[in-house]
């Protein structure tokens, strides 16, 4: 009786892709214990629903081998993630682990108002401070945007000459452990890079710092036969497309786009509007995906530009969900209430949902 549901499951599921379509989400990893109730949603919910890939946002939540001390607190262990791929490529679904490099080496801690009141270190600046970008600014005791300091989050120097030993180590065993064909490097809102203070990176290109960065994960990956994903916000020149500096670059990162290598996959989100950014980035020879949020009309417009679209080089469409794994997973069972403003997480999903199963 079970092959007999798993086989119809992934009928399902493949029946609902075309053509290599990707159909996916991207979603913060359950915690240890939780594990079994995403297994069941992905077997109950995201195979029959169509989606086939899963960017799974794992980031500093593993039990590193190479160094422990990067080990984050609600790390999950080798078996765990071998428990999750084996589930998930038995019902057709690519997991693309996920965790940033360069920007985001600091997290925010928001209130149930979802506005940011603290900052803390990930695992990877608070073990190895030297490696800090703009070690002069200190995070501070009550955070607050906008500061004197423009502190989003902090970044990791690419030029200090021992670093890519450690986060290099980190990646090769991530790529290892979830058999990964692609892996997802983050590489989004950088806003410290360059650092005037720096005695590495002062009074050189960003964009060339920015894009060598890429390329040198890009070839770390290449010759373990893994492709490598981004963020494409950094390759927009957010002043001329009046999109800003988040969805955007307004720190002179966005000459990159023609120093990065083509290979390199683009995840191209924009949550507020759609926008014609995968039209660029298919010009200038790069792969695409789109990924809407919360907004689920902005999400069926860029579905309709995906679908209307005839570049090969358009890959599909991945959702971004910034819920918790289980709190995703709970807000779709109906066991919790979430505030309204977290609500077009849902509604968003289904839309896409509806959309795939036209």
């Amino acid at each position: 009786m079970r092959k007999i549901t798993t086989f119809l499951l992934l009928f399902i599921a493949f029946s609902c892709s075309t053509n290599n379509e990707i159909r996916g989400i991207s979603l913060k990893a359950p915690l240890s214990e939780n594990i079994d109730n995403f297994l069941k949603f992905t077997s109950n919910v995201l195979a029959p629903d169509g989606v086939n890939t899963i960017i799974f946002n794992i980031g500093w939540n593993y039990e590193f081998k190479s160094f422990p001390e990067l080990t984050g607190p609600d790390a999950l262990s080798e078996s765990d993630i071998k428990k999750i791929v084996k589930h998930c490529k038995s019902l057709g679904i690519e997991i693309i682990p996920k965790v940033s490099m360069l920007g985001h080496q600091s997290t925010l801690i928001r209130n149930n108002k979802g506005i940011a009141v603290k900052t803390k270190m990930h695992p990877l600046l608070e073990n190895y401070p030297e490696f800090d970008e703009n070690p002069e600014v200190k995070l501070p005791e009550k955070y607050e945007w906008p500061n004197k300091d423009g502190l989003y989050t902090k970044s990791y120097c690419p030029l200090h000459p021992k670093v890519h030993d450690v986060v290099l180590s980190i990646l090769d065993e991530l790529v290892n452990v979830f058999e990964a064909k692609t892996l997802h490097a983050g590489m989004d809102e950088v806003f410290y890079i360059g650092n005037d203070n720096c005695i590495r990176c002062s009074g050189k290109s960003k964009s060339e710092l920015y894009a060598n960065e890429v390329n040198l994960i890009h070839s770390f990956l290449k010759k373990r036969n893994v492709q490598l994903m981004i963020w494409g916000d950094r390759m927009i020149d957010g002043k001329e497309t009046g999109l800003g500096m988040w969805e955007a670059s307004e720190n002179d990162t966005y000459g990159s786009i023609d120093l990065i290598d083509k290979d390199v996959i683009v995840a191209d989100w924009h949550y507020r509007k759609a926008t014609n950014t995968h039209d660029y980035f298919i010009e200038k020879g790069f792969r695409v995906l789109t990924c809407p949020h919360n907004n689920k009309e902005v999400a069926k417009t860029q579905y309709d530009q995906y679908k209307n679209h005839k570049s090969e080089n358009y890959l599909g469409m991945v959702q971004t969900i910034w819920l918790t794994n289980q709190e995703f997973i709970d807000f779709y069972n109906g066991k919790i209430k979430i505030e309204s403003g977290k609500k077009g997480s849902l509604e968003t999903y289904k839309e896409l949902v509806s959309l795939w199963k036209k």
